[in-house]
Parts: C-alpha cells; sequence; structure tokens
C-alpha cells in the first residue's frame, strides 16, 4: 500500500521516533508499505517519519550501480555484495563513523521534491540495527549507501538535511523550502477544516 509521504513543515519530520519494541506482522506489513511508498516516488530511502510515525525505522535500497566506484560493505562480519543485502528494514539504528573522512554530494529528500543541497558527511560507517525479526545485525558501509543510512537515521533523530547544509549553500535554497513549508502548511489548514 502506498503511504502518503509528509513535506517539509509536517511537525513529525522533526520528532525524534520512539524505538521499536513490537516485532512481527505488523512492523513487516508497515516495511512493505514504506517500500512501496519509497518505490513509487523513486527514492532509495525512506524514514517512519516520512510516513507521519514518529519511530526508530526506517527501510533503504541503493543498487550497486548508482556507486560510483567499488565500494566496501560488510554484513555480520563477512564481505557481502550490496545487491544481496537490498532492500533493507532497520529498527533502532544506530550509527557510529569509521574514520574521519568526509565527502560532500548533492542530496535529495522525498520530502522535500525538486529540492537538492550539498552536505558533507562521512564516508565510512558503522551501522548496528534490528532486523524485522528482532535480530541484530552490524553493516559496515561506505559509498552512496553510507549517505543514504546516514540521512535517513538522520530523519529518526528529527534531523533534515537542510539543517546539515553550510549555511551559504543553504541560502541557495532557502526561497524553495520556504514556499513548501507555506504550501504544507496551507494544505494542512485546508484539510483540518473540512
Amino acid at each position: 500500500m502506498i503511504l502518503e509521504i509528509k513535506f517539509y513543515g509536517e511537525p513529525v519530520l522533526h520528532q525524534k521516533g520512539k524505538p521499536v519494541t513490537n516485532f512481527g506482522e505488523r512492523l513487516r506489513q508497515f516495511s512493505s508499505d514504506m517500500l512501496d511508498t519509497m518505490h513509487d516516488a523513486h527514492g532509495i530511502g525512506l524514514a517512519s517519519q516520512q510516513v507521519g510515525e514518529a519511530l526508530q525505522f526506517c527501510v533503504v535500497e541503493v543498487p550497486r550501480e548508482l556507486e560510483d566506484e567499488p565500494t566496501k560493505c560488510i554484513f555480520d562480519g563477512k564481505a557481502t555484495p550490496q545487491d544481496l543485502l537490498m532492500p533493507i528494514s532497520m529498527a533502532n539504528p544506530l550509527v557510529t563513523t569509521i574514520g574521519n573522512e568526509t565527502g560532500t554530494m548533492d542530496e535529495g529528500c522525498l520530502s522535500f521534491p525538486e529540492i537538492r543541497g550539498p552536505v558533507q558527511r562521512i564516508l565510512e560507517i558503522r551501522v548496528t540495527y534490528q532486523d524485522l525479526d528482532g535480530n541484530e545485525h552490524i553493516l559496515e558501509c561506505d559509498g552512496l549507501l553510507a549517505r543514504c543510512i546516514q540521512h535517513e537515521v538522520d530523519h529518526l533523530n528529527g534531523t533534515l538535511f537542510i539543517d546539515r547544509m553550510d549555511k551559504k549553500d543553504f541560502a541557495e535554497i532557502k526561497d524553495e523550502c520556504r514556499a513548501l513549508k507555506r504550501d504544507t502548511r496551507d494544505q494542512r489548514s485546508e484539510s483540518s477544516s473540512k
């Protein structure tokens, strides 16, 4: 089922998610619906806040062909082809950095249609998370997958990609963001008055 994606201006996008404690059919269905929604919107990641649920839960699917160069992908201690892991449903993910090398790349967000901007992020990460059955896993990765996971985990903590942008870079998209926020609030007001 396709869920409604919340756009910039919706308060839920700034809410820190509650930990996932119930694993089972309901979470499995929610994950499936989120993946359907992400695919329908042509995204590579989606956080629960983006569909109106303040939970520590997200989905990612970064096809290997989107990576610029060979990437590191170590799943539970074993080198694993990235495509074999996709899609990944992550409950209660915790990201730690590996090294301190950073890189800047333009990012977009399904909650900010048509708006993109440069964001600096750590290049290599380790993420500990639980799968749909509550089993814990550790994934070490770099490349676009690492960037995508950091972006989604930020959402789970109420942080948006524009919050990570340099002030000068944000100034270039500020008007577009304000217009989107205004449109979102206007639509919410219209819906509540019906």
